[in-house]
């Protein structure tokens, strides 16, 4: 996906509204706990001011009903954000109407401005799909998209925690500016190069490490990289669906009954192409779900009355032997319910064992999410190639999806 970026253009003199992704969680007293994808943002931010053009961000922040609501307001985060630029940020109090205009048009080069929550207005969320069929609908989020792209001369999407959807500002926004420039931000173009060229051009030994709850959130991935990569590790409750495939007891473990026979299909599709899925071999049971309830190992069938919470020390060994050697590793999932001490062994030990991969040269691409997070608990954020700042996006680009507002970008 050859797409220009900000560094292909001219920005001096103008106005550049950029997507970014500042969903970043917020304490009681709406202070940012975790700027993590604020700082992401950064290089293509200093970018824009450092070429002379004044930039006008846009994001959203959490689920707000489409209506302004103060604890989804993104007026912590242009505090943070001046913090980190060491400079004034301005804040607009809504995204569209009179007082942005305004602000707007008062702007001059290096003037950074963040508007309000795109997601207080119920427009930013219609789904194309039902735009299209419902005129009313389309107007709405035309007209409401309109009023963004009429802001400046440029587009500029460094969202990728947002890439998936097919949001007002991420896709109607830019098919509105005309024949202004479209193009993206740095950090797009660092998950496009990792994500695209980890998988699509991949040095072998490939292993992926697939873990979570359900098989059914990773099914497509699955059949994407099994033609792909040379070994997938499956952990995390999702195991306990091909437990069940082959026969096993599975006690009072999570498992998807109506995925059954569809974790039998991939097991065979894979044989048939030459993949190995490896599946964990011993599991750390428990007699309920709490952080201190009792709990021992057992191989094979899981017992009545226990559930499955974690791969077992043998699985851990097998896992860390497979990844020994790897060249290319993609991980998305946790081995466990890692937020529990007693149950976070396994995915902390193949964090450990991509990170002693990475030193030895194997390139790693950690998924977003819980496979984030465990990293970056562990102290090993710097340790591997790259982590992708969107779990949801990353999970569908490795299923081999298109995203539609990546592809209007403007060609290089």
């Amino acid at each position: 996906m050859a797409k220009k970026t900000v560094a292909d253009i001219d920005v001096k003199g103008k106005k550049v509204l950029m997507r970014v992704d500042f969903n970043v969680p917020l304490d009681d007293k709406q202070n940012v706990t975790n700027d993590n994808r604020i700082v992401q943002a950064l290089p293509t931010i200093k970018h824009v001011l450092a070429g002379g053009g004044s930039l006008i961000l846009m994001s959203h922040l959490g689920r707000p009903k489409g209506e302004p609501d103060a604890k989804y307001s993104l007026a912590p985060v242009a505090k943070r954000l001046g913090e980190l630029l060491n400079k004034r940020v301005g804040f607009a109090n809504d995204c569209i109407g009179e007082e942005v205009n305004a602000k707007s048009a008062t702007m001059v080069p290096g003037d950074v401005m963040l508007l309000e929550n795109v997601r207080f207005h119920k427009e930013e969320t219609i789904k194309d799909k039902a735009a299209k069929e419902d005129a009313q609908l389309r107007q709405a989020k035309d007209a409401f998209a309109k009023q963004l792209a009429d802001l400046a001369d440029v587009y500029v999407d460094d969202a990728f925690g947002t890439a998936h959807r097919d949001n007002a500002s991420m896709y109607t926004v830019p098919c509105m500016m005309g024949g202004k420039p479209r193009v993206s931000g740095f950090l797009i173009e660092k998950e496009l190069k990792f994500l695209g060229e980890t998988v699509e051009n991949a040095e072998k030994p490939f292993v992926a490490i697939l873990g979570g709850a359900k098989v059914s959130d990773k099914i497509a991935v699955i059949e994407n990289l099994m033609t792909k990569v040379d070994t997938i590790l499956i952990g995390g409750a999702m195991a306990y669906t091909f437990f069940k495939a082959q026969g096993q007891q599975v006690g009072n473990s999570l498992c998807e009954n109506d995925f059954v026979e569809k974790a039998t299909q991939l097991l065979e599709q894979a044989k048939e192409v030459g993949c190995q899925i490896v599946l964990p071999v011993d599991t750390v049971v428990a007699t309920e779900f709490k952080a201190d309830a009792e709990n021992k190992v057992v191989e094979g069938d899981i017992p009545d009355d226990w559930e499955g919470l974690d791969i077992g020390p043998k699985t851990r060994d097998l896992f860390v032997s497979k990844l020994d050697g790897a060249k290319t590793i993609v991980w998305n999932g946790p081995m466990g319910v890692f937020e529990m001490e007693a149950f976070a062994a396994g995915t902390l030990a193949v964090a450990q064992a991509v990170a002693d991969a990475t030193a030895k040269g194997a390139r790693s691409v950690i998924g977003g999410g819980d496979s984030a997070s465990a990293i970056v608990n562990m102290g090993l954020e710097d340790q591997v190639s790259h982590i992708s700042t969107g779990g949801g996006a990353s999970l569908e680009f490795l299923e081999g999806k298109k995203f539609k507002c990546l592809e209007i970008l403007d060609e290089k």
